[in-house]
């Protein structure tokens, strides 16, 4: 009997259903993975903010994870919200003690599409020291590359080397710096690899066209869980990428045309099915 491969979310959720732990099941279920998750947060939140987070006690997001991956084949990991430095510690330990040695894509989520914050100042520094290091790629977007580096970015030279500085000073192999936050009628992500093909920096842009659309909520989620579903099947990260953005462009598109909630709404993340099933699914 063939073992399911799957990939494991740990997150937050998010009672909107459009980011978070929500967002990332609805990814990797469309993008044909069993997916798993482990919640580090729950969220009080719509499309027009958040309202209250209550972080999950370090012991239950322990034995989530252990329970997890104590059973299932794990091929890839995305680690999303992360409410305090104790549950940054957490996550390492359970890693490591479960000897998890597949991908880590983690997502730096700071504050929400709406502006507010999702995690306590002072974790930060911790996640930096404590997962940076052993993440397969980092995928901040330009206000959380900013509060990394303390640099100001404004355009794709600034990307670039706020992400050969994350790489130097922290020891990430791979960052993608999503640039939906810089104005402009493309969506340009930039990608900063350490050591590829016995250079000492290899970096790669990713042009998109900008969907003229407000929802736009948990587009960061979603793109980081795309990538970790796409490392599992087997691609390499720049057709990853490549493949999670085109992934991303479509939700994105497929949701402009509805009305969802009275602020930022949630991307169609079942546009593959849509299509395929001739039914509408948001």
């Amino acid at each position: 009997m063939k073992e399911v491969d799957s990939v494991l979310t740990i997150a937050g959720s998010d009672s909107i259903g459009g980011a978070g732990i929500q967002a990332d099941i609805k990814t990797i279920f469309s993008l044909g993975m069993y997916a798993a998750s482990c919640i580090t947060a729950v969220t009080a939140q719509n499309t027009q903010g958040v309202r209250n987070i209550q972080e999950i006690n370090s012991d239950v997001l322990s034995d989530q994870i252990d329970a997890v991956l104590q059973d299932l084949a794990i091929k890839s990991i995305k680690i999303g919200i992360i409410f305090s430095k104790e549950s940054v510690i957490t996550i390492k330990n359970a890693l490591k003690r479960n000897n998890y040695d597949g991908f880590l894509v983690l997502d730096p989520v700071l504050v929400a599409t709406s502006g507010d914050r999702l995690s306590k100042a002072d974790f930060l520094d911790t996640l930096k020291q404590e997962l940076f290091p052993l993440c397969t790629i980092l995928t901040p977007n330009v206000p959380e590359a900013e509060q990394i580096t303390d640099k100001k970015i404004t355009s794709i030279d600034d990307m670039e080397a706020c992400g050969r500085q994350i790489i130097k000073d922290y020891g990430v192999k791979n960052v993608l710096i999503k640039g939906g936050h810089i104005e402009g009628n493309a969506m340009c992500d930039v990608l900063v690899m350490d050591n590829y093909d016995n250079t000492d920096y290899f970096t790669k842009t990713f042009t998109t066209n900008k969907v003229n659309s407000k929802n736009t909520h948990g587009t960061g989620c979603t793109l980081s869980s795309a990538i970790a579903c796409y490392l599992a099947k087997g691609y390499d990260l720049i057709q990853s990428i490549k493949l999670a953005k085109d992934y991303v462009y479509k939700a994105i598109y497929y949701a402009k045309d509805f009305q969802i909630g009275k602020g930022k709404g949630s991307t169609n993340h079942f546009h593959s099915l849509e299509i395929i099933n001739k039914v509408r699914v948001i």
